[in-house]
């Protein structure tokens, strides 16, 4: 797998509704993991967790935010995927020097390395490191 950034939207309720939208204009295949298929607490278990509108040529990251952070200013984050680690451990460290790593690289129950930080620059970077997400 190629090294890939792709955008990640907070949607505020509303993915499945958004990335159909999305789908109905570019095509492609929509897939979507909910916070209760990994039992994450304190969230709706029938929210989006993580949703992919994934065409030939791009795709579309989004969820529909946790509880407390709908209204979230950062509205839009950048993930990184990739399966090359070593380098994007040192992409991710390179990243947080002069920011603030809000969840440190670690695995995680879907199988790859994720964590996520903000840059000096206020933009959110979010890293999955593994298999393909």
């Amino acid at each position: 797998m190629a090294t890939a950034a792709i955008p990640y939207i907070t949607f505020a309720g509303n993915t499945r509704e958004a990335l159909g939208f999305y789908q109905s204009v570019f095509g492609g295949k929509v897939e979507v993991s909910t916070f209760g298929d990994f039992n994450v607490p304190d969230a709706p278990p029938d929210g989006v967790m993580h949703g992919a509108l994934t065409t030939d040529e791009f795709a579309i990251y989004g969820y529909d935010g946790m509880p407390g952070n709908l209204g979230d200013a950062t509205r839009i984050r950048i993930a990184i995927v990739s399966d090359d680690l070593p380098t994007m451990s040192g992409s991710f460290d390179a990243l947080a020097q002069g920011g603030t790593v809000s969840m440190p690289l670690a695995p995680q129950p879907w199988g790859a390395t994720y964590g996520e930080l903000v840059d000096e620059y206020g933009i959110t970077w979010m890293f999955n490191i593994g298999p393909a997400s």
